[in-house]
């Protein structure tokens, strides 16, 4: 069993002892830090030191939304790819989001926007576990955003917790068992295949239409996935959700649905991660924006953020398990505010 606990400055996992020993090897190469101590929020905004998690199950169950902040490991990323391929920039990167108050590092070293190139095997699983064995001696909770088993059983052998697979399972038919055979959480995302454009093999393929709308089509196909999976084995109340915001839905119209339409979503059993950060949906419903003509890059991505933070704000509010951000500071921010509005409203029921 893995357990995570907390201390007065860091979230602090305890894995394996097997995987002890590699932790600490890790900890003299990476750069020191110290995240600063995260908060909960509590009826009316106020904060509490961080609640122990004194397994995954527990992780699995909070009420609190958390927030998971995304470590990019690759070259070509749609938002900072490039920026953290260098392992000490990496680690610092990780951890500075842990002292911004993430709950969770997402790795990923595989990029899966558009037109991106597939990363080989080996150099995944290179820049994963050189990012696992710097961020686990900082108490960090990680989880690895793959679609390949063996990736995702060499991070989990390392001491990662959650595997993140965009595919739900459906790109490598051993990642149930990997799963199903190892103490860990599982985030299941919709999928419907790679963008137009993107991985497949066929670019001009056409994933996007939904014949009896997004929120409809989506629900219905999430549940087979779910199905599908634990046909296989694997544990159901390790499963969270995921929509999968922008996988072939490249519009406002088939994202927002999903959004607003997350208590749905909810009702298939499992708690709910959302990834709207910088998608092109947001950019799509800003663009109008007077002032956007005239902003550099910069100003563009702050918007970005700005508008990640209110989905994030109302993503809590909707009881979301937690937001994958690239800022995470505005979003912790935002969740405290949409938690508080929750906690509120539960009061006058």
């Amino acid at each position: 069993m893995t357990h995570i606990a907390s201390t007065e400055n860091q979230t602090v996992s305890t894995a394996a002892d097997n995987n002890a020993a590699a932790a600490s090897n890790a900890a003299a190469a990476a750069q020191p830090v110290q995240p600063a101590q995260s908060a909960q929020p509590t009826e009316f905004g106020g904060s509490t030191k961080q609640p122990r998690f004194t397994s995954l199950q527990a992780l699995h169950d909070t009420k609190r939304t958390l927030v998971m902040g995304v470590l990019n490991i690759t070259a070509d990323s749609f938002s900072d790819g490039g920026l953290w391929l260098n392992p000490q920039k990496a680690a610092q990167h990780g951890a500075d989001m842990m002292a911004d108050g993430a709950d969770i590092i997402d790795i990923g070293a595989e990029s899966t926007r558009p037109g991106a190139q597939r990363v080989d095997e080996d150099t995944e699983k290179q820049r994963v576990l050189g990012a696992v064995k710097a961020l686990l001696p900082h108490g960090a909770i990680l989880s690895i955003d793959t679609t390949r088993a063996s990736v995702a059983q060499a991070a989990l052998e390392a001491g990662a917790q959650i595997i993140n697979d965009v595919s739900g399972g459906q790109l490598d038919p051993d990642m149930a068992r990997v799963v199903r055979d190892h103490d860990c959480l599982y985030i299941m995302q919709h999928w419907r295949g790679w963008l137009a454009g993107s991985h497949s093999g066929t670019p001009d393929q056409d994933t996007s239409h939904y014949e009896h709308g997004a929120l409809a089509d989506v629900t219905a196909e999430m549940r087979r996935q779910l199905d599908s999976l634990v046909s296989q084995g694997v544990d159901a109340s390790r499963i969270i959700t995921d929509p999968g915001l922008g996988f072939s839905k490249p519009k406002p119209e088939h994202n927002m649905p999903l959004l607003a339409g997350l208590d749905q979503i909810k009702a298939l059993g499992c708690p709910v991660l959302i990834g709207q950060s910088r998608k092109r949906f947001i950019n799509a419903l800003l663009q109008d924006l007077p002032w956007r003509a005239a902003a550099d890059d910069a100003g563009h991505q702050t918007d970005l953020d700005n508008a990640t933070a209110a989905l994030s704000a109302l993503c809590a509010e909707h009881g979301a398990w937690a937001v994958r951000v690239h800022d995470v500071r505005r979003s912790v921010a935002a969740v405290r505010m949409g938690s508080a509005w929750r906690a509120a409203a539960d009061l006058t029921r």
